[in-house]
């Protein structure tokens, strides 16, 4: 994931992508007063990262991702997901 935002901003998208299990690579300061974060991301945490980051930056920040490698789920996340996908089976059973 590749963030770019008015320096302004920058504490709070690191914030947010801490809050996100991101682990972040780097930071670049760019042209014009911008910062640009490459960080590593799980893709189940930006399902809403459009509308989060243009929340948190008030429409003024952009960002793109590139698939990078796949990781095993955190344990307490994976039985959360088995508990979820068996709610589900059970719901459509019966």
């Amino acid at each position: 994931l590749w963030v770019t935002v008015p320096d302004t901003y920058t504490g709070d998208v690191m914030s947010d992508l801490n809050g996100k299990r991101a682990q972040v690579l780097g930071m670049t300061p760019g042209e014009n007063g911008r910062t640009t974060i490459e960080a590593l991301v799980p893709l189940a945490e930006l399902q809403r990262y459009a509308t989060e980051l243009r929340s948190l930056t008030q429409g003024r920040g952009t960002f793109r991702t590139e698939f990078s490698h796949y990781q095993p789920v955190p344990q307490h996340l994976a039985e959360s997901i088995i508990q979820q996908s068996r709610a589900r089976q059970a719901a459509v059973a019966s």
